[in-house]
């Protein structure tokens, strides 16, 4: 009997040693993880990254000792450990078949522990392993899309974008690689939530939603989206000339007409107004309408640049058209060349003023040049088109528009 007592003393002693034992890998895994933490994680400098190095494979070691143990398998902290430290292994891994399945079994891990963890006592250890597959997932997303691996890089950055649903470029690139990869319902859902937030991107970010609904033959949500971004932007001439093209484009003519119409009624100095009418005119092929109210703009601000630009150019195509007519025509017909020669300089005198206007405003256009140039050549001042083109020429060098 003696014996027996003895026997199963030791028993219960041994077992009890057994958990102690798993319970110190739990805890070493923890403190060695902790302490790859503290020497700087993977942002770790030269001199401490051995240290970091053998911390985190230490703590690797002990995690998958007390995950396989029974005693501690199932432990909301050994979830937490398990997670926190396959995120920090992913993170550092530069292998892409090794780190994808490092961020497999922290994501598995992570979730688990996050369900687990009832009393929020991992929170902390849980949510910073999660920001490291975060930041994964954004590097790879980065790699993916300039790659142009759209679909990947839309699931990176989607992973990313649910770990940090606030990060406005988070929701930016997992739209912008959504629409990439033709998912364009899924690019419309990240942009919308784009606008609920305080991104400097929202002019852009409605024109692209507006896009994205033509892409899927809905023209009623692209004029929704367009004309609720021109009323939130009243300036911004691409996103006031995108509306024109789409109710254009839904043969909504006379609707916009009347929209700008009655736009001009209630502000009859708006600059930007009469360009847009100008622009919608210009789309419709009356030229007569179109230049009045360039004209309008202009008596409202005379250096505006883009009804100079617009105006200018309108005036000068047909001297163009006359002055190329005139130089196919045969030595016979003289009287018809100096005929068109004299109506196309005078339309190019006419057109001058603007063209100068155009440039002095936005020296740095190479659109307002490019018009400058055409009024040289035609008026056959050929001094000043070659000097112009060397503006031009040094313009494009130095990445100009």
């Amino acid at each position: 009997m003696k014996t027996k007592f003895l026997m199963t003393g030791l028993l219960g002693l041994f077992s009890a040693s057994m958990v102690f034992a798993q319970n110190g890998e739990l805890n070493n895994a923890k403190e060695q993880y902790d302490s790859y933490e503290a020497l700087g994680g993977y942002k770790a400098v030269a001199l401490l990254v051995p240290k970091a190095t053998a911390a985190i494979t230490e703590a690797k070691t002990s995690i998958d000792k007390a995950a396989v143990h029974p005693k501690t398998a199932n432990l909301p902290l050994t979830y937490a450990v398990k997670g926190a430290v396959y995120a920090a292994l992913t993170l550092r891994d530069t292998v892409a078949s090794s780190s994808t399945i490092s961020f497999a079994t922290a994501d598995e891990s992570l979730k688990k522990a996050r369900e687990m963890d009832t009393k929020a006592e991992n929170k902390k250890m849980i949510d910073n392993a999660y920001t490291k597959l975060a930041q994964y997932k954004l590097n790879k997303g980065i790699k993916d899309y300039g790659s142009k691996k759209y679909d990947a890089a839309y699931e990176d950055f989607d992973y990313y974008r649910s770990v940090l649903p606030a990060d406005t470029n988070a929701i930016y690139y997992t739209g912008l690689a959504a629409s990439n990869a033709g998912k364009y319902a899924e690019a419309i859902t990240n942009y919308n939530r784009m606008l609920e937030t305080k991104s400097s991107k929202k002019a852009a970010i409605y024109s692209d939603m507006a896009s994205l609904y033509l892409k899927l033959k809905d023209t009623t949500n692209a004029l929704k989206t367009i004309s609720a971004a021109v009323e939130q932007y009243p300036n911004n001439a691409d996103l006031s000339n995108k509306e024109i093209n789409i109710y254009l484009m839904a043969n909504k003519k006379n609707e916009v007409i009347g929209k700008l119409e009655k736009a001009i009624t209630n502000d009859p100095k708006n600059k930007v107004l009469y360009l847009n009418s100008g622009i919608l005119y210009a789309q419709l092929n009356d030229n007569t309408k179109a230049m009045a109210m360039y004209k309008k703009a202009i008596e409202v601000d005379p250096d505006y640049y883009e009804a100079n630009l617009n105006l200018g150019y309108m005036i000068m195509s047909p001297a163009l058209a006359l002055f190329n007519t005139a130089q196919k025509l045969p030595a016979n017909k003289q009287k018809e060349y100096d005929d068109d020669m004299a109506k196309a300089s005078a339309l190019f005198d006419q057109a001058k003023p603007y063209l100068l206007k155009a440039v002095q405003v936005n020296p740095k256009s190479t659109d307002a040049l490019a018009n400058l140039k055409t009024y040289y050549l035609g008026k056959k001042d050929y001094a000043n088109a070659t000097a112009i083109t060397k503006q031009i020429d040094a313009l494009k060098q130095q990445g100009g528009n």
